[in-house]
């Protein structure tokens, strides 16, 4: 019996998931959102996206990290976010409170274009996004900073 051998870039067992950091706020709250997603050493920025509170910020980085990975092509993604409230509300262990719920229905309507998808709850100090919004917030350069104030596929610019 012939050995069938297939290209080392396609077994998927080598394909690593894509992480994707994600993190919003507003100043004060509520007040201004921002938001910003940090994957493959890049920061995407959305600055003054109008009036919420942090935890609509926060959704709304969820959902701006979903874009991401889909202008970077991937198919294998974790999520990672220092909101325990959203990132509850997304993998369904909290119910989202009604004013959440169109969020929620456009978290999982994208998340079909996936082949895997986690969302996952991380610290604030581990949050890269989050730390690049810091860092923006106190006029600091951010290093890697994708076409600033850009989410690829979006048209917004600062």
């Amino acid at each position: 019996m012939p050995i069938l051998r297939r290209p080392l870039a396609s077994c998927s067992v080598l394909e690593k998931a894509l992480k994707l950091f994600f993190d919003g706020g507003c100043r004060p709250n509520p007040g201004m959102m921002e938001t910003a997603v940090a994957a493959r050493g890049q920061v995407w920025h959305r600055p003054a996206i109008g009036q919420g509170t942090n935890d609509h910020a926060e959704w709304q980085a969820l959902l701006n990290a979903l874009e991401v990975a889909i202008e970077l092509g991937a198919t294998d993604i974790v999520l990672l976010g220092d909101s325990a409230f959203v990132v509850g509300q997304a993998t369904g262990a909290l119910k989202p409170h009604a004013e959440f719920a169109p969020y929620r229905a456009r978290y999982v309507a994208q998340t079909a274009r996936f082949e895997r998808v986690r969302v996952r709850w991380i610290a604030r100090a581990q949050n890269l996004a989050g730390i690049a919004l810091a860092r923006l917030a106190a006029g600091q350069m951010v290093v890697g900073l994708a076409r600033p104030g850009h989410i690829p596929g979006t048209g917004v610019q600062s």
